[in-house]
């Protein structure tokens, strides 16, 4: 890993930006040095620099939530990293998926003319993510760690009841009914790609792809 044409600070440090491969959700802010961006690469696993310790340190080495790299970007004024990881756990010191997990504005919060609402597919990324922090996470009593508990089997098993009554429901001509039933089917196999390791960007790619290749 060539780091020479990076721009690093006064202090020889470099922000990084630490972000879920799968999921995209950003997971912490750090700082790394020239050593530790050297150590990441060895070792396949986030090494940062501590401003308070004024040291190295290796996510996860007392805590075990380890941080695998998957690649390590910048940007275009190469000031700036963004490493995209698997995390085992918590990336924060207080138990959370994220650092940023407190919301201090929101544009669904706005009371205005323009009538902000979420983006169509705003739910559906936000269902990916907390499936994901789910099953790191694991939380006692949520419905989503006692299917991650069971296993595939028991994903596969609801997947397949929930298409089979996405079938009835349509032959039925029940709408409300069609509904519930195909809000319950995508859940399942949202949880069935997180349980396979499979991203709902790959599946969305392959449909991209379908597209431009072909007419549907």
């Amino acid at each position: 890993m060539n780091i020479d044409h990076l721009s690093f600070d006064e202090n020889g440090l470099i922000p990084a930006i630490v972000q879920d491969h799968k999921t995209k959700q950003v997971l912490t802010l750090a700082y790394m040095s020239k050593e530790s961006l050297k150590k990441t690469s060895a070792t396949g696993e986030t090494w940062f620099y501590s401003r308070s310790r004024q040291e190295l340190w290796h996510k996860g080495a007392t805590s075990g939530h380890t941080q695998t790299v998957k690649e390590i970007r910048y940007d275009c004024d190469q000031d700036a990293l963004v490493v995209l990881v698997t995390p085992k756990g918590p990336a924060c010191h207080k138990g959370d998926i994220s650092c940023f997990s407190e919301q201090l504005w929101s544009a669904t919060d706005k009371q205005s003319d323009d009538h902000a609402v979420p983006g169509r597919f705003t739910i559906i990324e936000e269902l990916e993510r907390i499936i994901a922090e789910r099953e790191v996470t694991l939380p006692e009593g949520a419905y989503t760690t006692y299917l991650f508990n069971e296993g595939v089997d028991k994903i596969l098993k609801k997947v397949g009841e929930e298409a089979a009554e996405v079938i009835i429901a349509a032959k039925n001509r029940d709408k409300e009914e069609l509904t519930w039933e195909s809000a319950d089917l995508l859940y399942h196999w949202l949880v069935l790609l997180q349980e396979q390791k499979l991203s709902l960007d790959a599946v969305l790619q392959r449909l991209a792809d379908r597209h431009t290749g072909k007419k549907l």
